[in-house]
Order: C-alpha cells, then sequence, then structure tokens
C-alpha cells in the first residue's frame, strides 16, 4: 500500500503543475512550493530551536492559534514554524505575527519528507485537527521528534476505521499523542488500539472567548447602527444571498444590515447591490456618505467581520445553504446573539450540538429564514434567551488550550 501511495503522490504532483497552467488557486499551491526549500536554508540557522505546527488552511490556523501564541510566550528561545498545505489559508495568513516562519507544505513525497525535516530539525510537531500525511509522520517518527495532534475529531466513515484501512492506522501510530473534541473521537481511536488520548474539546473555543476581551470598537458601525436593532450576515455565498436579499427587502424599515459576503470581487457586490431594494453602500465607498442614513451596508474588505459581530443582534453564518461547507458560528456566538444558518451542517460539531441546545436556528427555505427572522425581531426575551444559549456554550467548553500547552511544556 505504501509503493502504491507513494506513485499517486507522484502522479498528483506532475499532474498538478499542468493543472496549474488552467487554475489560479492550483498555479499557487504549485508556485507557492518550489522556493519552501531554499527559503527555510536562509531563514534558519544551525543553533535554531525549532516547533512546527501544521494546518491545513486558515480554519486549522485559527484553531491552532492560540496554542501557538501561549507557546511563543512561555518559549521565547525557540522559533515557530507554521506549515499551510492550501492556498487560501497561506495567502491570507503569510504575513502573520503569531509565527516566525511561514510557509507551504511540500507535498507528501519520501524526499521531501526527508529533506523538509532535515532543514528544519523540528524538537517537536504539531498537526491541527486532521492531514495526515504518511511520509512526513513516517520521517518524525524515525527520527524520535515528538508529534501531536490538537483538536482532532474522527468519523466512523473515515478510512482509519475500516477493515483495508491498515496503512492509514500506521499513519496514526506516529503520533505521541492525541487530543480530540469529543468523546466519540476517543473511542474510534480506541477502538483501534490508540489509547494515548485526551479528551480536552476544541481549541477554536478558547480562542473565540478571547475576542470579548479585545476592543472590537469600529466607528463607521457605531455610526451606521445608530442605536438600532442590527442583524449581521457573515461569510455568505450565493445560495446564503439569495434567501437573504428577499427577507432584507421585506424586513421592518428601522432594522439595519451588514452583509459581509465571502466573495468580495466588484461584480459580484454589484450583483448583490441590485437584488437589494433598500438603501444601500459598500465599506469602501463608507467615507463618501452619512452612514446612519442607509439600511444596508456590504463589507467588501476581509480581516474586521469578527469585530462587526460584535455590533449584531442576530447574526447570520453562511455556507450551510449550499454544499461549500458552513463558516465559523463561534465568533458570533461568543457575544451572545441568536445565530442563524443554512441547512447543511450535519458535519460541523459546535453546530449539532448549538442546534439541539436550540442557540443556533437552521432553516431551508426562505420562507422559514423569514418566519425565524421575524420571531428574533418581535420577541425580545426569545432573542436574548436564543443568544444566551450560545453564550454560556462558549464559556462551558472552553478550556483545551491549558490542557494542551500543559502536555506540550512536558515535552519542551
Amino acid at each position: 500500500m505504501s509503493f502504491i501511495y507513494n506513485i499517486l503522490i507522484c502522479i498528483a504532483g506532475f499532474l498538478l503543475k499542468i493543472i496549474a497552467i488552467f487554475n489560479n488557486k492550483i498555479r499557487f499551491f504549485v508556485n507557492g512550493r518550489k522556493t519552501v526549500f531554499s527559503d527555510l536554508r536562509k531563514t534558519l540557522g544551525p543553533g535554531d530551536r525549532i516547533i512546527w505546527f501544521h494546518t491545513a488552511s486558515l480554519g486549522e490556523f485559527e484553531q491552532g492559534l492560540p496554542v501557538i501564541e501561549k507557546i511563543k510566550t512561555e518559549f521565547p528561545d525557540r522559533k515557530i514554524l507554521v506549515t499551510f498545505f492550501s492556498p487560501s489559508g497561506y495567502e491570507i495568513k503569510k504575513g502573520s505575527k503569531a509565527a516566525d516562519i511561514i510557509t507551504y507544505l511540500p507535498l507528501d513525497t519520501r524526499k521531501n519528507a526527508k529533506k523538509f525535516l532535515d532543514i528544519t530539525t523540528p524538537e517537536l510537531a504539531v498537526f491541527v485537527k486532521y492531514e495526515f500525511w504518511p511520509n512526513y509522520l513516517s520521517e518524525l517518527n524515525k527520527r524520535k521528534i515528538n508529534t501531536i495532534l490538537i483538536s482532532a475529531i474522527f468519523r466512523e466513515d473515515q478510512l482509519f476505521f475500516k477493515p483495508y484501512g491498515g496503512f492509514m492506522r500506521r499513519s496514526l501510530q506516529t503520533f505521541r499523542h492525541f487530543f480530540v473534541q469529543d468523546e466519540n473521537s476517543g473511542n474510534l481511536l480506541n477502538g483501534i488500539g490508540i489509547d494515548r488520548v485526551t479528551v480536552s474539546g476544541d481549541t477554536r473555543l478558547d480562542r473565540v472567548e478571547e475576542i470579548l476581551h479585545r476592543d472590537n470598537t469600529l466607528e463607521f458601525m457605531e455610526t451606521f447602527k445608530n442605536g438600532k436593532l442590527c442583524f449581521v450576515a457573515g461569510s455568505t455565498w450565493p445560495e446564503d444571498e439569495e434567501l437573504l436579499s428577499e427577507m432584507i427587502n421585506n424586513a421592518p424599515e428601522d432594522i439595519k444590515f451588514a452583509l459581509a459576503p465571502h466573495n468580495i470581487k466588484p461584480a459580484h457586490n454589484e450583483s448583490l447591490l441590485k437584488s437589494i431594494r433598500k438603501k444601500t453602500v459598500l465599506y469602501s465607498e463608507r467615507e463618501k456618505h452619512h452612514l446612519q442614513d442607509y439600511d444596508v451596508i456590504i463589507i467588501d474588505t476581509i480581516g474586521i467581520l469578527t469585530r462587526i459581530y460584535s455590533y449584531a443582534d442576530i447574526a447570520y453564518v453562511g455556507g450551510g445553504m449550499g454544499s461549500t461547507g458552513l463558516h465559523n458560528i463561534l465568533e458570533p456566538a461568543v457575544f451572545g446573539i441568536p445565530v442563524i444558518i443554512g441547512k447543511n451542517y450535519s458535519k460541523f460539531k459546535e453546530a449539532n450540538e448549538l442546534v439541539k441546545l436550540g442557540g443556533v436556528l437552521s432553516v431551508s427555505h426562505k420562507d422559514q429564514l423569514s418566519q425565524v427572522f421575524s420571531q428574533l425581531i418581535e420577541k425580545e426575551l426569545h432573542r436574548k434567551e436564543t443568544g444566551r444559549i450560545n453564550s454560556l456554550y462558549v464559556k462551558k467548553n472552553t478550556g483545551a488550550v491549558i490542557q494542551i500547552v500543559g502536555f506540550l511544556r512536558i515535552l519542551l
């Protein structure tokens, strides 16, 4: 199986170079990896002590960030190396000050794994949530480098738990310890003979809880909201916006709406503007207008959505109405407000739990969205109680970072 895997990785690497000619995202994926080794050699010195964190993309980076920050504070003599698999995560976070070095992870060939570890020589490797690269894990194991998996979540339908999944099960055996999000994940690992497991929860909850202690002030939102109820829709996709635009058009006059679409390209924003009949302004043109006079603001920038949620009385989180994947519901939930999502959320643990608890409300069509929206607007007590469920959930489930860092501290 190992031989077949390595052949497939080589074929994938070749095909990606061809696809990159026609696909911009894959071009970033391929071109970004061309200088990884030379850049690392220039950046790292012989006396550097490296702690390596691997994250698949942006979401996993955010999960790992509270651990990264804590380790960086406690061990200032170490250098933090963060690798990304996805271009979307790398391109957004490549300038982050959270790590000393941020780069792509070269494809999982035996040659790349050996070369990468020869250059970086990490004292410790921390993988976040998932991404099980057999050659890297095997090489880490051969070199006796402690490798930890944090914020992990496993499902019964994964290859590890199938009768024919022995190759991938051997990769799991290379981890020194697993910090998993729930009991089910721990039980699945126990069922294949892995007992080096701690059920610590999701580090994202520690991450979002910290948001409450930051300065979330945005002057333009103060002006725009102007003391009225505010509905914030974040990370929306066309499937979400089709429902939201109709709801907004039929909403009472005294409600403010802030829309932060996932796609902020001008053509998409123009289409969104045309679908909304209420008085609407773009964030990029805010200086030209009296924001308090507008009903809707479209946020055509990135990096401020979390702070915008702090002004919301109700939030909608996109991605769940279509098949793209639900975005982060915890960022608005931490502010103690009701959160509305689409119908496709079954793969998201926190969404499943909060829908059952009643803090997150799932809708399947425009009539249901309008009904849920009206109830939250008209019934203040219902709105506040729904939001309180979310706030308590976040508070109750924090603490993963303390457990993980406590364990890493022993290894370092």
